[in-house]
Formats: structure tokens, C-alpha cells, sequence
């Protein structure tokens, strides 16, 4: 039997990091990975294939573009789902050599097969395969949430995992979740002009998200032809006479090609046995875990999606480095950022940070917001994406910034500035001191300050 100092089961951003670390100082490691190559639903299903596939839609059909330079892009679907199936397949294998490197580079021992927990520090693989070790880590991920009365089994019927697969680009599509996941695909599907109706049971789409923000996406998501149905729960999936038929709560029968169910995912913590090896799951079948990441039971921690919310690549990274520095006592004073940027890739982008204006009101905050649009920013113009906004939320009695929250093209990269000064709990008075350079978006930022302060000077005259 094989003997650790930490076993890892799953490879995705909690697993690789925490094992990278672990492994840094001087530490015996070995991942168990079930799937054919490492890095998780990140790499090898959700998040790198289907920013891959925006892209890819983006340039092949010059969609945003076609204004501009007068100039469009005709492609068969045949073609365009050739072509957007090979570039999301080369970065996906591309992204999956890197984490196989990484941990190679580590001396990391990265085996293939089913783990499962066996008690005092042991593992199984596969049944059969033992290993031990002080410590382990349960980084498993996640998968799509499929509710009951909903045949997957359809071959016209998917989840996120499996639309990559799509056999063809259909004439219509419906997808039902207008969270991150869903409004991606369905702006996806829309740049390759299919046809596509979304359905959410909430009063508006990425309800995390600013209001305004929201509103602006649903704007922007119907004057690219897709139908946003809200407040249309529980919608019916079956085949009457062969044919595919989605039915709503109002009685209306819709009849896409395909439908996309992307309303949830769901930890993998089955066939684990961790409740068998004193691991605490909660009415979610989530690992429950303390500040560090420890479970319940001595010895085992655990990170990522199987831990529940905010289920981010970039946080479960971080969760899994502060696992393992807290299992190895690595003198690194590593602590879970107080604040965390999200970032949904739909077309067009949409991004936050911090505090939105809503929670402002909610928590009796004397608030101001400044707001800059992407149309007038000469760079914006240049490239053909005039779309969008920045919006900074402000404390209107010492300016220091709360939130920031944008809707347009790069608006997952901007965000990281307006991060850098809430860090820093400064005010929106170190955009108006910046130079920032000519022609760039990141201007944006000091309109929106400047804008901030029109905003609370007129209020001070009124008052």
C-alpha cells in the first residue's frame, strides 16, 4: 500500500492547486482523477470549451462586427459546428497538458480510477487499489442538476456537459435557466442565428447580478432575437408525435429543434463514502467544512463545488491552497478573498465586484453611484463593441467604493480594477488621480468617478 502525506480526489482548480502547494514544500502527494485527462468540468466541459466556443461563434459569424465594417461571415452550420467543436476540443486538451505538467513538475503522482474514502486515512481506487495517507483532500466538483420528470435520455434533450456533444447547430433552441450558464449558451446560439427562447422562473435573468445590470442584459439579449420568457417555473419537456414540445405555466407550447436544461448543478458526493468515514454532508448532500476546510472528519478536508456556492474556479482554487497550508501548517497567512469577482461570458460580458446597489439600500448605506457608457469611449468605437456600461456604487459620505458592476465586451477583465481599490478601501478619487492610457476602456472608470461626483454635488445643492 501506497503511503501520502496528502491525497487529492479530483483534479479541477481546488484539487491541482491544493496538491501544487502541498507538494512545493516538500510534501508526498497523489490526485486521483476518474476522468480521461485532469482539470475538471473547468477544463474539460464548462468553463474553458464554452468561453472557447464564444469566441470561435464570435469570429466565425463577425457578429458585433457586421455594423462596422459592413461585412458578415456566411457559414453552412455543418461547417460552423466543425469548427467550433475543434477549437473548443484544441483548448480544452491544451489546457489539460497543463495541469498534467503542472503536477508532473511537482513529482505529484496523478493516477487514474474511482476513489473512494475508506476510513482511517485510506483511500481505495477502483475497488481495489489502496493507498493511505495524514491527510485528504475531497475535490470532486460538481455536476448538472437533473431534476425529476425530464428525459435526459432524449437525444434532442441536454445539460451543460452535454451540449458540447451537439451532433448540429439547430434552427431553435430553447434553454431553460437564465443564470451565468444558461444566458452564455443562449447568447452563443444567438451569434450562430438560431433561434433561441429562454425560460426562468425568477423576475429577471442573473438575479445575482446589479438590477440595472440585469435589465440592461435582458435589453441587449432581446435585440439579439432571443425571447426571454421570466417568471415561467417548472416548464414541461416531452415528445408528442415524435415531435419535441416544452410547454410553459401560461399553456404555451414552444417547438425547439433542442432544449438546454442549465438550472443548477450538483455536488459529486456519491459513492464517496463519506458519511460512512464521518464526513458531515448537509440537506444538500454538500460537504459541510469550517473556516480551513476541514470536514467533520479528522484528517479530511474538502474544496470546491463540493462544498456548494459561490462554486467559482477562481475561489475553489484558493479554497484548495488554503486546505492544504492549513493541513501542513505552510507558513503563508493565506485567507479566502472577502471579495471575489464573478464574471458571466454571455455576449455581451457581464461582471461585478463587491456590493450591488440593491444591497446598499437593503443594508441603510448612504449610497451613490456613477455610471460611464461604453459609447462614449473612443476605444469602444475603434474596435466595434460600443454596448455597455460601467457603473461604480459609492459611500456617499467618504466616497469609498463598494461595488462595481459592467455589461459589455472585456468586462470580466475590468472589474479587477475597481477590486484592486476596494482592497484597498479606497475612494473613487483614485480613478480621477490615474492616467490612464489613450484610447483604452479602462477610461471608463474615471467618467464613472467623475460622473459620481456630479451626482453627489447635485444632491448637496438640493439639499
Amino acid at each position: 500500500m501506497d503511503s501520502y502525506d496528502l491525497i487529492v480526489i479530483g483534479s479541477g482548480p481546488a484539487g491541482e492547486k491544493a496538491a501544487a502547494l502541498a507538494a512545493y514544500f516538500g510534501r508526498r502527494v497523489a490526485v486521483i482523477e476518474k476522468d480521461e485527462r485532469p482539470g475538471g468540468a473547468p477544463v474539460n466541459r464548462g468553463g474553458i470549451p464554452t468561453k472557447t466556443l464564444r469566441e470561435t461563434a464570435l469570429y466565425l459569424t463577425g457578429f458585433r462586427r457586421r455594423e462596422v465594417y459592413g461585412l458578415g461571415l456566411q457559414i453552412t452550420r455543418d461547417l460552423a459546428l466543425d469548427r467550433l467543436r475543434k477549437r473548443a476540443a484544441e483548448v480544452s486538451a491544451q489546457m489539460a497538458e497543463q495541469v498534467r505538467r503542472n503536477l508532473e513538475s511537482q513529482g505529484i503522482d496523478l493516477i487514474r480510477g474511482t476513489a473512494a474514502l475508506a476510513g482511517d486515512g485510506m483511500v481505495v481506487i477502483d475497488g481495489e487499489r489502496r493507498l493511505s495517507a495524514q491527510f485528504i483532500l475531497v475535490a470532486t466538483g460538481s455536476h448538472p442538476f437533473h431534476p425529476p420528470g425530464i428525459d435526459f435520455d432524449d437525444p434532442d434533450v441536454y445539460d451543460s456537459d452535454t451540449i458540447l456533444r451537439m451532433d448540429t447547430i439547430p434552427a431553435s433552441l430553447v434553454v431553460i435557466g437564465g443564470g451565468p450558464v444558461g444566458s452564455e449558451y443562449a447568447s452563443i446560439f444567438a451569434a450562430l442565428g438560431v433561434e433561441v427562447t429562454i425560460l426562468d422562473g425568477a423576475d429577471r435573468l442573473l438575479g445575482g447580478m446589479d438590477r440595472e445590470i440585469s435589465a440592461m442584459a435582458l435589453e441587449s439579449f432581446r435585440s439579439m432575437g432571443v425571447d426571454v420568457l421570466l417568471e415561467c417555473p417548472n416548464a414541461v419537456i416531452e415528445r408528442r408525435d415524435g415531435e419535441l414540445v416544452v410547454e410553459t405555466v401560461t399553456g404555451d407550447a414552444l417547438r425547439p429543434e433542442k432544449v438546454l436544461f442549465a438550472a443548477g448543478r450538483v455536488g459529486n458526493t456519491d459513492g464517496l463514502g463519506l458519511e460512512a468515514a464521518g464526513v458531515e454532508l448537509d440537506e444538500r448532500r454538500r460537504v459541510v467544512v469550517d473556516g480551513h476546510f476541514r470536514t467533520t472528519a479528522p484528517g479530511i478536508y474538502a474544496a470546491g463545488d463540493v462544498i456548494g456556492p459561490p462554486a467559482l474556479a477562481s475561489v475553489s482554487a484558493e479554497q484548495g491552497r488554503i486546505a492544504a497550508c492549513h493541513a501542513f501548517r505552510v507558513p503563508f497567512d493565506l485567507s479566502l478573498d472577502w471579495l471575489p469577482p464573478s464574471g458571466v461570458y454571455s455576449i455581451p460580458e457581464v461582471a461585478m465586484v463587491g456590493m450591488t446597489e440593491q444591497a446598499a439600500a437593503e443594508q441603510g448605506i448612504d449610497y451613490e453611484v456613477g455610471r460611464a457608457w461604453f459609447d462614449h469611449n473612443a476605444r469602444s468605437h475603434i474596435v466595434g463593441t460600443t454596448d455597455g456600461m460601467i457603473k461604480l456604487v459609492l459611500a456617499a459620505e467618504d466616497r469609498r467604493l463598494l461595488g462595481v458592476h459592467i455589461i459589455g465586451e472585456e468586462a470580466a477583465e475590468l472589474v479587477h480594477i475597481g477590486q484592486a481599490v476596494m482592497h484597498a478601501n479606497g475612494p473613487i478619487d483614485r480613478f480621477l488621480h490615474t492616467t490612464f492610457n489613450i484610447p483604452t476602456r479602462s477610461e471608463v472608470y474615471k467618467y464613472a468617478a467623475y460622473n459620481a461626483l456630479q451626482n453627489l454635488a447635485r444632491r448637496a445643492h438640493t439639499n
